[in-house]
């Protein structure tokens, strides 16, 4: 599948999850998780997109998603950090 679809697919999602919302605690608990690993994606995604060019290439899943998305622009960097020095 093509990336700009899935990323499409994926915008679209969290737009209408910021429109319609959730009334459950716990129903919307989830959902902003969810959000957060979806945004974590992106974030990667776009990561492995501009860095192409240095060599700099994290993968994809679900551990390095929920990383990036709950520690945001940091989170981020330290998985770029482990992907270099460690690995």
């Amino acid at each position: 599948m093509d990336p700009s679809i899935i990323i499409a697919i994926i915008s679209g999602l969290v737009i209408i999850m910021m429109f319609v919302g959730t009334p459950l605690k716990s129903v919307r608990f989830i959902g902003q998780g969810v959000i957060k690993v979806l945004i974590g994606a992106l974030f990667l995604f776009f990561l492995n997109a501009l860095g192409a060019n240095m060599g700099i290439y994290v993968p994809i899943n679900l551990v390095t998603a929920t990383i990036s998305g709950l520690l945001g622009i940091p989170g981020v960097f330290a998985l770029v950090v482990i992907e270099t020095w460690v690995i």
